[in-house]
């Protein structure tokens, strides 16, 4: 199904194959390049549901309906060559592998569990299982699919007022300010239509700016096509988790890195440095000068943002590297507020910052009925959670909030010296 034939009635269902994030695919071409065999679990976590934020069986049976129609997504010929000369570093046999990509409904298991007599309240799991070079492609158009249901069905007390002024004013004032951006809203957004308004939007605004300001463009693959802007991104925790798993997690930042570079040469080098937290990124980071000088800079997605500028000037100074060649970018939970007190401490360190801005600008809503109150987002990932049967894990930044089995877990945090719960 191309895009243009539209969604079948009743169902919620990406605008195209290429309607997830730009990582999804560089990591797609580099787990097919070096563990193409590997086998894999993804796993859902609701994090709302300790606070008593459930879905309705209506939610759950519209959400697995659609999922079973995700197959009927294929690339089409013009966007197979939109990305030959949009990407150049993805080559022409992954172009054709991806031609010929199809979801596979049956990997993906869904089950509700009722919480109530009724049964018509309870919670969703989820789990996605099959090569990790086929799975890797559920976690975002998943989540979008789920999180657009549960608005139409479930929490229905908002509406889009404002919402293409509200884009247009955040945009502004962030490049105003000279701030670098680009739009992350692909996985939690609250519709497609506000996603591509957002990105329609931010698109208008830079064609009107003449500042220092610049919108970079947006992770979503298809919209970037759709208005002619760039898409951004490189990796993911998950690659470092998989490798980790299936190499060991002692230097596995590095040698993550290592791997990531044999497929992408001077392309897409920004590191992910929270995984096993900045502390251990670090460690590894410092210990080899010509590799620090061919990454392009560094992501900050965990922790206290303001701490991480300082950490990353020092290493780099360490290994005798001017800070002003390099390029953090945020991307944690950021605001239009977050983000210029952030680009205020960079341009006093040296950093060059960039910022990825996801949920601030595709799901922020307050409710009709009372518009002093949010209509907030759901809070949800879907996690790397095995690779041939050896269990994936992520520690973060922020250091009691980890994810995977806490074996694994514990024994990561006394190879690091990090704190345990």
């Amino acid at each position: 199904m191309s895009p243009e034939n539209g969604t079948p009635r009743g169902l919620v269902l990406p605008r195209s194959l290429l309607d997830t994030d730009l990582y999804k695919l560089t990591m797609q071409q580099a787990v097919m390049q070096h563990y193409p065999d590997v086998q894999c679990s993804y796993r859902f976590t609701h994090r709302d549901r300790v606070k008593g934020r459930h879905f309705s069986r209506a939610v759950f049976d519209a959400f697995q309906e659609s999922v079973k129609h995700f197959g009927d997504l294929a690339l089409t010929p013009e966007e197979r060559s939109w990305l030959a000369k949009t990407c150049p570093y993805f080559t022409p046999e992954y172009l054709e592998y991806l031609s010929t990509y199809r979801f596979k409904p049956e990997q993906v298991k869904l089950t509700f569990v009722p919480l109530t007599p009724s049964g018509e309240e309870g919670d969703i799991e989820m789990e996605a299982v099959g090569l990790w070079s086929e799975a890797i492609f559920w976690e975002v158009p998943l989540m979008a699919t789920l999180s657009e249901i549960y608005f139409q069905l479930e929490e229905k007390d908002w509406n889009e007022d404002g919402q293409a002024e509200q884009a247009s004013e955040k945009t502004k004032k962030l490049l105003s300010a000279g701030c670098l951006i680009s739009e992350f809203g692909t996985r939690r957004r609250r519709s497609f239509y506000i996603q591509d308004l957002v990105v329609q939007q931010m698109a208008r605004v830079q064609a009107e700016h003449t500042g220092s300001g610049k919108f970079l463009g947006t992770s979503n693959v298809y919209l970037a096509m759709k208005h002619t802007t760039t898409p951004v991104g490189t990796i993911a925790h998950e690659w470092f988790m998989g490798v980790a798993a299936l190499t060991g997690y002692d230097n596995v930042n590095g040698r993550a890195m290592d791997l990531w570079e044999q497929v992408y040469g001077k392309s897409l080098l920004i590191a992910l440095t929270d995984t096993f937290s900045t502390k251990a990124f670090f460690k590894d980071f410092v210990e080899d000068t010509e590799r620090a000088k061919r990454w392009t800079g560094l992501r900050q997605d965990s922790g206290d943002p303001h701490a991480f500028a300082p950490l990353a000037k020092a290493a780099y100074e360490s290994l005798g590297i001017d800070v002003h060649e390099k390029l953090i970018i945020y991307s944690d939970s950021l605001t239009v507020e977050k983000a210029l007190k952030l680009k205020e401490q960079c341009n006093g360190i040296g950093f060059i910052a960039s910022f990825g801005i996801g949920t601030h600008l595709t799901n922020d809503y307050v409710k009709a009925s009372d518009p002093s109150e949010k209509s907030k987002a759901l809070n949800m990932v879907i996690k790397l959670a095995s690779v041939n049967g050896k269990p994936c894990v992520k520690i973060s930044d922020d250091l009691l909030k980890n994810t995977g089995d806490m074996e694994t877990v514990n024994m990561v945090k006394d190879l690091h010296g990090l704190p345990k719960a």
